[in-house]
């Protein structure tokens, strides 16, 4: 297991933009949520793959303190740091992976080309296209 640029052998699924655009992944992000909550992304693996209408969305958008809105039937997070700008949920997994891909092609000082991303057992066909769509955008 490679360790990440914090020195964490654990990188949180977190995605922030600050009041100057800056863009944080995994831990810089995870470490400001308090101060930044409606600009900080996490648990996008529960809205991937799903319809805005399902459920489970509904019922978990109760809990974020970011804002999920509908397009074209899928949700998306809005962030609100410089203007109003959408992203799906396989966007910001993309994000994740690929400050992933970077930390291992810095740590092995080679190309990356090629990745194992597991899933959830319980995810279904959606999901897991979602995932891979996620994959095939890092």
């Amino acid at each position: 297991i490679i360790a990440n640029d914090q020195g964490n052998r654990i990188t949180p699924s977190y995605v922030a933009w600050t009041s100057d655009d800056q863009r944080l992944i995994g831990d810089a992000a995870k470490n400001q949520a308090s101060s930044n909550p409606r600009n900080t992304v996490y648990d996008a693996k529960r809205l991937i793959g799903r319809k805005f209408t399902d459920s489970y969305v509904q019922s978990d958008m109760t809990h974020w303190p970011f804002e999920v809105v509908e397009k074209d039937g899928k949700p998306v997070v809005r962030i609100t740091t410089s203007g109003k700008r959408d992203f799906s949920a396989e966007e910001i997994s993309a994000m994740v992976l690929t400050k992933m891909r970077s930390v291992a092609e810095e740590y092995l000082g080679e190309n990356v080309k090629y990745a194992v991303v597991t899933v959830p057992a319980y995810f279904n066909d959606a999901q897991r296209q979602a995932t891979k769509d996620a994959g095939t955008i890092a």
